[in-house]
């Protein structure tokens, strides 16, 4: 299956299939609703054919993983977020774009497995490499949903200024295991998909560039919710670690 959608006419197959959801989707659905439906017909089309090449005899198995957790991640993230805090919904939920540098990571990953595949292909050949990466992908995705629906209308994927009068400090469930759970699990998830694909480069320079983003974020974050909350989350940040290695948050003088 694999060999067949590389090959012409899966390349034919695929454009054909995406020309004529494309145009039921314009016809059915207007204005900001086809955005989404695009977008989510983009994802669910990623996700079934990383299926197919994840159940195909081929050497290209984990890729087909690396599909499917790419665009499960980005689905439910706007699925999850449709759910705790409708008003928040927007085409950003999606995380699609999220940021120029995460755009410039997920090339990065993909030529470095490309070239990788062509000059030293046996290195894309530990099976038992690629489950522990996707073992990280699927707990680290697990951690951040359920961080997500703990935190409720609360969770917003933009960090506030201003505090909404119904915003609570969330400290049951997995937050009181980590005061940042989804940021855990989104840094494990991300790290994950490099050790699924068995990009060396890529593994390393993601933790780098995780920790550096969510180091900087926690400590953003961390100056508004001690301002919403005050003495309440700075006795929190006390009793719970951020669950991020060597990253303690903003630091606060006694």
């Amino acid at each position: 299956m694999a060999d067949y959608l590389a090959g012409i006419r899966g390349k034919a197959a695929i454009a054909v299939y995406i020309v004529v959801i494309n145009g039921f989707l314009i016809i059915v659905y207007k204005g900001p609703i086809y955005k989404v439906a695009v977008r989510a017909c983009f994802l669910g089309f990623t996700f079934g054919c990383g299926l197919l090449v994840s159940l195909s005899q081929s050497t290209w198995t984990h890729f087909g993983w690396y599909m499917c957790s790419l665009s499960f991640f980005h689905y439910s993230e706007y699925l999850v977020t449709a759910m705790i805090n409708p008003h928040s919904l927007s085409l950003d939920s999606f995380l699609l774009n999220h940021s120029l540098e995460y755009t410039v990571a997920a090339l990065s990953s993909w030529v470095e497995f490309t070239v990788e595949k062509l000059l030293v292909p046996e290195l894309k050949q530990w099976r038992w490499l690629s489950l522990m990466g996707l073992l990280m992908v699927v707990c680290g995705e697990c951690l951040r949903k359920s961080a997500m629906l703990t935190a409720g209308s609360n969770f917003n994927h933009i960090v506030q200024n201003e505090k909404a009068q119904s915003h609570v400090l969330v400290t049951e469930g997995v937050y009181s295991c980590f005061r940042h759970p989804s940021y855990v699990g989104w840094f494990y998830w991300s790290i994950g998909t490099q050790v699924v694909l068995c990009n060396p480069v890529c593994v390393l320079g993601y933790a780098l560039a995780s920790w550096r983003f969510f180091r900087e974020r926690i400590e953003e974050e961390e100056m508004s919710l001690i301002l919403f909350f005050g003495e309440e989350y700075l006795e929190y940040k006390r009793k719970v670690p951020t669950g991020l290695p060597f990253i303690q948050g903003i630091c606060v003088d006694p």
